[in-house]
């Protein structure tokens, strides 16, 4: 059975979005993308819940883009909950973000994160930060067969 290819991004700005749908695209990353539009519906999304209910959960994504400041509850406490559950414990988590507070890239780190990367303001410089964040967590490292 392959692996699912999914990539969940979690991000509550449009345009950041559309960004990084469009930064993928243009680096030949042709994964699945996910969007959630805050840490709850990325929650239901992974363990099934309110409008994800039918969706098997066995398949979890190969990627979480997480943002930090999100609507609902913020990305810390989603990074929280994953690690916190067997099925998403072992998922690569990349932190996402404009934040530039040392607290959050810390607590990022302390809660579980496999990476933090700031986003870059400029276009060019944030399609070569998506285009090393594709190739090394989806064609360089090895995840653990979670089947």
């Amino acid at each position: 059975m392959m692996p699912n290819e999914t990539i969940l991004l979690v991000e509550d700005n449009p345009d950041d979005v559309e960004l990084t749908m469009r930064a993928f695209r243009k680096n030949n990353i042709a994964n699945n993308m996910v969007v959630a539009r805050d840490g709850v519906e990325a929650l239901d999304y992974l363990f099934g819940r309110g409008a994800y209910a039918s969706r098997n959960t066995a398949d979890v994504p190969r990627l979480i883009l997480l943002d930090l400041k999100m609507p609902k509850m913020d990305g810390l406490h989603v990074l929280e909950h994953l690690r916190a559950d067997e099925r998403t414990r072992l998922t690569p988590v990349v932190i996402l973000t404009s934040s530039k507070e040392e607290h959050d890239l810390i607590s990022s780190y302390k809660s579980g994160a496999n990476s933090y990367v700031r986003k870059p303001v400029d276009f060019n410089e944030f399609l070569e930060a998506v285009r090393n964040i594709g190739l090394y967590w989806l064609l360089i490292n090895e995840s653990p067969d979670r089947n």
